[in-house]
């Protein structure tokens, strides 16, 4: 009986050239788990919000937390954790400390998945 939410082949069959072209074409361990962790770090709504808004100004923590709704303390935590995956960055402003995105990919890669959940 065939699974029609879940279409698998009926057959079971190797492509060889297929496979080598796929294997190739991989990525490397190293990268794929790297790849894994930045996802999982943008699993969490909040940090997806904080993201967002950071793509389009940059903001001090005081500000960001006052947007988000969160106290500065749990937005000093989750922005350490975006730091370490490389996802925002700071600057210093005086006795301010001013967040913003690490670079452009970060971006595309939020307004890429905006669109992908607005296009259903």
């Amino acid at each position: 009986m065939a699974d029609t939410d879940n279409p698998v082949c009926e057959e079971f069959c190797l492509h060889p050239d297929d496979i080598r072209a796929a294997r190739a074409e991989a990525l490397a361990d190293d990268d794929a788990r790297e790849l894994a962790e930045t996802f999982k770090i943008l699993g969490d709504p909040t940090r997806v919000k904080m993201l967002q808004l950071l793509s389009r100004r940059e903001l001090c923590v005081c500000d960001l937390a006052a947007a988000v709704g969160m106290g500065q303390s749990a937005v000093s935590h989750q922005l350490r954790l975006l730091r370490s995956a490389r996802l925002v960055k700071y600057r210093r402003e005086g006795r301010m400390v001013r967040y913003s995105l690490d670079d452009d990919h970060i971006s595309v890669l939020l307004a890429q998945g905006i669109e992908h959940i607005k296009h259903r």
